[in-house]
């Protein structure tokens, strides 16, 4: 399993250049990253190179930080893939908290997942898992 940050702040012109440049200073490599303004509040959701390093430093720089656990799968990129995905989980009743495509190569997506119950999304999504997830 991976490990992803959240942060949630007031929306202002140069946040993701703010908060860009505090991982850069403590070079820590963004993987991934979706950015998203609701109302007023930015939600900010990353994968970084070193979490805990990236949550104490924005933490220092008065960031609210959370951390979650993800999961990163491949399947193939034709229709009906994630739907397989997501009815296993259902069957199982494990919820989907987040979904985030993060690429697409070739006939192949690999696709990073937020769920409620990580551990036994593992067992379940096992043929799944891309090699960057320790199960």
């Amino acid at each position: 399993m991976m490990k992803s940050i959240t942060v949630i702040s007031d929306d202002k012109v140069g946040l993701l250049a703010e908060i860009s440049h505090v991982l850069a200073k403590k070079q820590i490599n963004i993987e991934c990253m979706d950015f998203e303004v609701v109302g007023k509040k930015a939600i900010v959701a990353l994968t970084v190179t070193d979490t805990e390093s990236a949550k104490e430093a924005l933490g220092s720089s008065g960031f609210d930080v959370a951390e979650e656990n993800c999961l990163v799968i491949r399947l193939d990129d034709k229709p009906g893939e994630f739907n397989r995905v997501a009815g296993m989980l259902a069957h199982e009743g494990i919820g989907i908290e987040k979904v985030h495509m993060v690429s697409r190569e070739g006939k192949r997506a690999l696709l990073q997942l937020v769920v409620d119950k990580p551990e036994p999304a593992c067992r379940i999504l096992h043929d799944y898992l891309s090699t960057s997830n320790p199960v």
